[in-house]
């Protein structure tokens, strides 16, 4: 028994006026309680309870420390309750880890609004295209795009980023629409450098046939916002993630090529640093995100129409 569980069975001790009854409460045998209270004794040098016939009752320095651990067993319990409350509710410091194009275009909308049914809640949101260190770098919650390896993180599957083949259409009028993969060796590429491969596109049909084609084109970047632009003034063909693109091609900027053919679809994962011990304001959140990705989300999505 530890001193926290001592002073709960001294405290019952008095206030019931029995060992036998104190023990009972607390679920242990009256020996046991007898011995604890009989070293706590030695352990003060003192004498904090008079046993007699008739019952239990304390010394005068037995009052004091009754009345002592009294507070303390107070304080403990308000301790207990506050840490429960902060448990329940969706409050303190959030810090959450995105690339920067999903967390400009969707992820920032999606926390925004999550915070408003939340006030309690700060979050910091870190833009970065670089791998993060959850741990290194104190960060509750990050969303990744990719299949996960083998780890002792913990995730959650959100949903799905499809991508899709794009060009303006004053650039289709003088390169006719690529209708195959093998079609887009007579086009200029706009090279994303971080996904689908970068210089290698992999397309896959409706009968599970895949094609790799080598690409080549004036531009690349590890920016989906400049790929993007680049796309947008009529440079090239660009596979981009749909909630880049979907803005433009509502807008009739961008318009979808060799759509019997589709890029390799992208897992979003929440990812956090243990699988056993989720705050409630990160898993709180996660739920909160997955109900985002459902369907054609990026149809659903608030953003700027060149961002």
């Amino acid at each position: 028994m530890d001193r926290v569980q001592g002073i709960s069975l001294f405290i019952r001790v008095v206030e019931t006026g029995s060992f036998s009854k104190a023990a009972e409460d607390l679920g242990i045998t009256q020996p046991t309680a007898t011995k604890f209270v009989a070293s706590m004794e030695k352990r003060l040098g003192t004498l904090l309870l008079h046993r007699s016939t008739r019952g239990v009752t304390p010394t005068e320095i037995g009052k004091i420390y009754y009345e002592k651990c009294k507070g303390i067993a107070r304080e403990i319990e308000e301790a207990d309750d506050l840490a429960s409350l902060m448990q329940s509710k969706v409050r303190g410091k959030l810090t959450i880890s995105s690339s920067v194009a999903f967390g400009r275009r969707v992820l920032m909308h999606s926390i925004l609004e999550f915070m408003s049914h939340h006030p309690e809640l700060e979050v910091n949101l870190d833009m970065d295209d670089r791998y993060i260190n959850l741990i290194e770098q104190g960060v509750d919650l990050a969303i990744r795009m990719r299949r996960l390896p083998d780890s002792s993180l913990g995730s959650r599957f959100l949903g799905l980023n499809p991508w899709v083949l794009v060009a303006n259409p004053k650039y289709l009028k003088d390169h006719p629409a690529p209708k195959k993969p093998e079609d887009i060796r007579n086009h200029h590429a706009l090279i994303y450098t971080t996904a689908q491969g970068d210089h290698r596109w992999s397309f896959t049909n409706g009968n599970n046939q895949n094609e790799i084609i080598e690409v080549k084109g004036p531009f690349t970047s590890n920016n989906l916002s400049s790929i993007l632009a680049a796309a947008r003034i009529g440079m090239g063909l660009a596979a981009l993630p749909w909630y880049v693109a979907h803005q433009s091609v509502k807008d009739q900027i961008l318009e979808p090529v060799m759509l019997d053919w589709t890029l390799p679809t992208q897992e979003i994962h929440a990812v956090f640093s243990s699988p056993k011990h989720v705050p409630t304001k990160v898993s709180q959140c996660i739920d909160w995100l997955q109900g985002q990705f459902k369907g054609e989300w990026w149809k659903d999505m608030t953003t700027g129409k060149s961002e």
